[in-house]
């Protein structure tokens, strides 16, 4: 049995590790905020790492975004890709020499081997295990290559990945701060791929080898990560490093319990700010998830400031239950900020996010043409400003075709937003070539999206609308008309 062991001694360093794959997640922020007031407790440092390994899924504008984001909510990084910092770089991508380096370490010792296996015959091996009713797992095809096998291959040129080599027998256990001790059998933990055919570590050994070279102290995420933490004990060892502690946080759910999710809630930071919601709320709301505050406290008001939460919040007293992300608690919760503030204070609010001046000038610029008086300005806008718009069938259905295929298309209209970099030039193209796809018309095509987001089938240009309107906004207002319809 394998133990992972705690540096007590070590001061306290924390980190957050995003993936600029999109909008920063409501998650990210709740585990930032947590990581953010234990290294302030305790007078230690809070890194941000940007995990940019997974290059298919890579987004280059979200780096900024995850910035700006946590920013809004005043969760500040001691170190990171835009401060610096003694344990540089911060990005992953800008380190992949040292993850190579680290998986040649792991070659050497026999804890990890080269894997020459194809996606084919991986996926092979999985349709057959399920066949069989087992568990998905590498089948070890090349966990005992001979040496001579291995020359032979890398001679021509085989692709190859290189996976650790978990032991055969066994356990290793590890204890979570939460929860205590947690053991995982070997026979139930696989050989995991440490180093991909391109040459770009996965989340594991890229993790791993940074939290111990960035020396942090206490591992603070979501408890989907409990599953891998063998994985992570195991490479501590094979390296010959000492563990961090292991603190996994209860994921967020939805009002049904089920884990948090676009379908069912915004999840996008980007959406909540370009909302109106105030950063104030949306910390306190994180603060109150998980029971990290005393009860006393949640039970009086449940209303706290950041300074507040570092005076009072105490980690071990986070709760295991899931906690859930009631949108309509938040509303209400950001209702009560509102409502305390001056009038004053509201205006200034309003003219820095829903009425500010870059968004009224922009959106000047798109019906400056289409009207005959000022008067005029709010016929054409109001669904900018409206939080609903939610159209009547005989505004969003096309003549010729059916409701169940209208909103079938709009579902395809969702899926390739989602996916589509929001500017012109991305955004026509990708719409007319779904159009084409499934035999709609261009006119059915834009009129049934501007319907939904616009509420009407009158408004300024709709692809200018929707930049200007924002993409998160826009397809939470495309989910929230689906979901209407399903509940009809």
């Amino acid at each position: 049995m394998t133990e992972s062991t705690s540096r007590t001694e070590q001061p306290v360093r924390v980190r957050i590790a995003p993936s600029p794959t999109g909008d920063p997640h409501v998650g990210t922020a709740y585990i930032g905020l947590i990581n953010f007031l234990y290294a302030q407790q305790h007078g230690g440092k809070f890194v941000l790492r940007i995990e940019d390994t997974d290059r298919a899924r890579f987004v280059a504008t979200s780096e900024q975004m995850i910035f700006d984001a946590l920013r809004w909510l005043g969760l500040e990084w001691d170190e990171g890709p835009d401060v610096g910092g003694p344990f540089g770089p911060y990005r992953q991508s800008e380190r992949a020499e040292i993850y190579r380096e680290h998986a040649e370490m792991l070659l050497e010792n026999s804890t990890a081997y080269r894997c020459f296996c194809t996606p084919e015959e991986l996926e092979a091996a999985r349709r057959q295990q399920i066949a069989a009713k087992l568990p998905p797992r590498y089948p070890g095809t090349c966990r005992n290559l001979s040496a001579a096998e291995i020359e032979a291959k890398l001679a021509a040129g085989v692709p190859y990945t290189i996976r650790m080599k978990v032991p055969a027998e066994g356990s290793t256990s590890f204890r979570d701060e939460l929860r205590g001790a947690i053991t995982f059998e070997h026979r139930n933990v696989d050989d995991q791929v440490l180093m991909k055919s391109d040459g770009f570590p996965t989340y594991h050994l890229a993790n791993v080898v940074d939290d111990h070279l960035m020396q942090i102290s206490d591992v603070i995420r979501a408890e989907e990560w409990i599953s891998s933490t063998p994985k992570h004990v195991l490479l501590y060892k094979f390296f010959g490093w000492d563990a961090p502690r292991f603190w996994h946080m209860p994921l967020l759910r939805n009002v049904d319990k089920s884990k948090i999710s676009k379908r069912k809630n915004p999840v996008s930071l980007v959406y909540y700010r370009q909302a109106g919601f105030l950063p104030e709320a949306m910390l306190n709301f994180l603060g109150l998830m998980g029971g990290g505050m005393p009860a006393e406290i949640n039970n009086a008001t449940e209303k706290f400031t950041l300074a507040e939460m570092l005076e009072h919040f105490d980690i071990k007293n986070i709760r295991l239950g899931g906690p859930v992300f009631d949108l309509t608690k938040l509303r209400w919760l950001n209702g009560e900020y509102l409502r305390a503030m001056t009038p004053e204070q509201f205006y200034a609010a309003l003219r820095s996010t829903v009425l500010s001046d870059a968004t009224l000038s922009r959106i000047a610029a798109l019906v400056q043409t289409r009207v005959e008086t000022l008067g005029e300005f709010g016929n054409l806008t109001h669904f900018f400003f409206a939080d609903d718009v939610m159209p009547a069938p005989e505004v969003f259905l096309p003549k010729k075709r059916t409701l169940e295929e209208t909103l079938d298309f709009a579902g395809e209209q969702l899926a390739v937003l989602e996916a589509t970099e929001w500017t012109h030039a991305a955004l026509e193209p990708a719409l007319k070539q779904l159009g084409d796809s499934k035999g709609w018309s261009v006119k059915e095509n834009f009129m049934l999206l501007r319907a939904i987001v616009t509420g009407s089938t009158m408004s300024p240009p709709l692809i200018e609308s929707m930049i200007v309107f924002g993409k998160a906004r826009t397809l939470d207002r495309m989910r929230r008309f689906l979901e209407a319809q399903k509940r009809k």
